[in-house]
């Protein structure tokens, strides 16, 4: 069985670099005007799971809102030095619809996400990041 999450946002473009550049996901799919919406799906080909976005003409920017701080999608990465990469291609990730700033790491609603419960992959925490649309992705 294959997994896709699918939700919508006022702009695929600007959530791209954040789950291309920085998770690494590529476009496995896109369409446009299909029944009144655009989308990309987005995954890894050799994993059983999928990202799908989707936007409709006239949406509003609050409609793909995050409805939480608390709304995640956690990654468990169990190498080290693959968790540590990772990282750095999140803090790497240009945000260019919030004025150009950097995707930053933020601390989760919710500590035990941050390593308060534990730790992450040999003494490592959990780093916490937020898309264009406020939706958060954490690599633990």
């Amino acid at each position: 069985a294959h997994l896709r999450i699918a939700r919508p946002t006022p702009s695929i473009s600007a959530l791209l670099p954040f789950y291309i550049d920085g998770l690494g996901f590529e476009i496995l799919s896109s369409f446009k005007a299909h029944n009144g919406y655009d989308g990309v799906i987005l995954g890894h080909p050799s994993l059983p799971y999928h990202l799908e976005f989707t936007t409709e003409e006239g949406m509003k920017a609050e409609e793909g809102r995050a409805p939480s701080k608390d709304n995640l999608l956690v990654f468990y990465i169990p190498d080290e030095t693959e968790w540590g990469r990772a990282c750095v291609r999140m803090d790497a990730v240009p945000l260019d619809d919030l004025g150009g700033e950097q995707v930053k790491a933020r601390n989760s609603e919710n500590s035990w996400w941050d390593g308060e419960a534990g730790t992450g992959p040999k003494g490592t925490k959990g780093r916490t990041f937020e898309d264009a649309d406020g939706w958060r992705v954490v690599l633990f």
